[in-house]
């Protein structure tokens, strides 16, 4: 199974086209999104190219290609617009022999364990800096980092998930990392 995983569109249509056309062109199976997607919260400056109704048209042109979680960005009012569920905390997505607890960040992350088992993969977004981290029991703490406002020089951009391979890639899609479960 591929999967394209990216987080934290923060209303950009710029880079959620962007992680659209890299979807489409992947070939990927799945786009899983780590949560906030319309809004930029009060914490991040406007985005250049905020316009999150053109963003809400754009997701629901691929509603049944999606699988999200809530950011704390996300709220029930995001709901109503989106044509695609995004009010889970977390899914738990197993492909190519890998399982993953896939959340946004700001409640299960590294300070604050969800349950899981020995090697297992914590994903999430939120904190805007991608990351491979192993930890715990055979664990790995994986961040896509944030397509639109990425933090501590990391690019923007998202990652493409293939036979036990993370591979980290810049909007343009160009890889600057891997990780192999």
């Amino acid at each position: 199974m591929k999967i394209l995983i990216a987080s934290d569109i923060h209303g950009d249509i710029n880079s959620a086209q962007a992680v659209v056309n890299a979807y489409m062109e992947s070939g990927a199976d799945r786009l899983l999104l780590l949560g906030d997607i319309l809004y930029h919260g009060p914490r991040n400056d406007l985005p250049e190219n905020y316009a999150p109704k053109e963003v809400i048209s754009l997701l629901n042109s691929v509603k049944d290609e999606l699988l999200c979680v809530r950011g704390n960005c996300d709220t029930e009012v995001d709901q109503m617009v989106l044509e695609f569920p995004i009010l889970a905390d977390y899914a738990f997505i197993e492909a190519d022999g890998v399982r993953m607890f896939a959340t946004h960040g700001h409640k299960f992350n590294l300070s604050n364990l969800p349950p899981l088992k020995k090697g297992d993969v914590l994903l999430h977004g939120h904190t805007h800096v991608s990351c491979a981290i192993p930890f715990g029991n055979s664990n790995t703490y994986i961040n896509p980092g944030s397509v639109t406002i990425p933090k501590e020089s990391t690019p923007r951009g998202y990652i493409l998930f293939e036979k036990g391979v993370f591979s980290f890639r810049a909007l343009d899609g160009q890889e600057y990392m891997q990780y192999t479960c």
